[in-house]
């Protein structure tokens, strides 16, 4: 195998001819040295990515989990459809719940445009531990028709699959299973909490799943301390 040597990004950042009306030279030589590091930002992402993918297989699933979606009882297996790879997103609404997680629901409005591409490449679903109907009444109250959701009511799937807090409240969690030759198996999880939390940031994951925070990373203000995505905003 051939190794690709790449580079120096502070090589690549001053090939870049982007200029902009009025910016001092000041601003240049501070712009053009982020980009080296938005490069090297770039690299590494593929890095982990490559990494991910190399993962050995995980853990064999042989539970048979059950769900509650549109059309009836479903268990995990039948969510692949005819896909070879299954995303499951446990969204943060479970039954003591009366509304659900607002940082969830922004994620998943983010995703119920891009459902319908996601399962172009893979099979995609949702749950909650809270009963369908409830679930499909808040998809209809914020617009939602793509995402695929599915009651976890026995709690079982949760439980296992770290969903579910030892105080019964919710736990957002992202699971990628494979199925090869017949055989389920989780590839990959997220794994970061509070423990992998560095001083002063919420323990999200990495890359960020959330669209939300890449436009705003973008901006001077960045995320702010002491805002919050809401579950309902004025129509004009």
């Amino acid at each position: 195998m051939i190794e690709t040597i790449l580079a120096p990004a502070e090589i690549l950042a001053a090939r870049c001819e982007a200029r902009w009306p009025g910016e001092s030279a000041e601003y240049r030589a501070a712009r053009t040295a982020l980009l080296a590091e938005e490069i090297e930002l770039r690299r590494h992402i593929e890095q982990v990515a490559e990494q991910r993918r190399a993962l050995p297989p995980g853990p064999e699933v042989t539970r048979e989990y059950s769900f509650e979606g549109a059309e009836g009882p479903v268990t995990l297996e039948a969510l692949f459809g005819d896909k070879d790879t299954l995303v499951v997103y446990t969204w943060m609404f479970g039954p003591q719940r009366e509304r659900p997680c607002p940082m969830c629901t922004s994620l998943l409005s983010a995703w119920e445009g891009e459902a319908l591409d996601i399962q172009q490449r893979i099979a995609f679903a949702v749950t909650a531990r809270s009963p369908l109907d409830k679930l499909r009444a808040f998809a209809e109250e914020r617009g939602w028709r793509h995402l695929p959701l599915y009651s976890d009511a026995e709690q079982t799937f949760s439980r296992d699959f770290g969903a579910l807090a030892p105080d019964g409240g919710d736990i957002p969690q992202l699971l990628v299973f494979s199925r090869r030759d017949g055989t389920i198996r989780l590839f990959w999880a997220g794994e970061m909490d509070d423990s992998t939390a560095d001083p002063g940031q919420d323990p999200r994951g990495a890359p960020d799943l959330m669209p939300l925070w890449t436009i705003l990373d973008s901006t001077p203000e960045g995320r702010g301390a002491d805002w919050y995505p809401s579950l309902t905003y004025p129509t004009k």
